[in-house]
């Protein structure tokens, strides 16, 4: 059974920093793209970043680049987003997904795509 798992979200003031960290089982960390995505209240899920099974290739949406990076540790098989310079629009649940049918080299938002999710870290900033 694929289990996936966040941590690391909080109550944090704007300006700064958070770093999420999603574990797996269940499935072969290292072949698969994975992705994070967030969802506020009342808005639609929306993708953040995602990155290839090498880790060489990430993609991240306009309003993160320059605040948010993305990595893996396919030995510890866990998945992070480290995020920095918070906002209070980043404010949201983040979930962390896998995409098990589509190519590993790469990787995009697109939500249908991605088939293993976790339940959820909140992250909340303040102003």
């Amino acid at each position: 059974q694929v289990q996936l798992t966040e941590s690391g979200g909080g109550l944090v003031q704007a300006g700064g920093s958070l770093r999420l960290a999603c574990t797996a089982s269940g499935l072969t960390f290292a072949n698969y793209a994975m992705g994070w995505f967030r969802q506020a209240p009342g808005k639609e899920r929306e993708g953040v970043s995602c990155i290839s099974w090498s880790g060489r290739s990430t993609y991240p949406t306009d309003s993160v680049k320059g605040r948010f990076t993305i990595s893996r540790d396919n030995a510890k098989k866990t998945l992070y987003l480290q995020m920095n310079s918070l906002k209070p629009e980043d404010t949201a649940m983040y979930y962390c997904a896998f995409r098990t049918a589509y190519s590993a080299d790469a990787c995009g938002p697109i939500i249908d795509k991605y088939n293993y999710w976790g339940q959820g870290t909140q992250v909340t900033v303040s102003s």
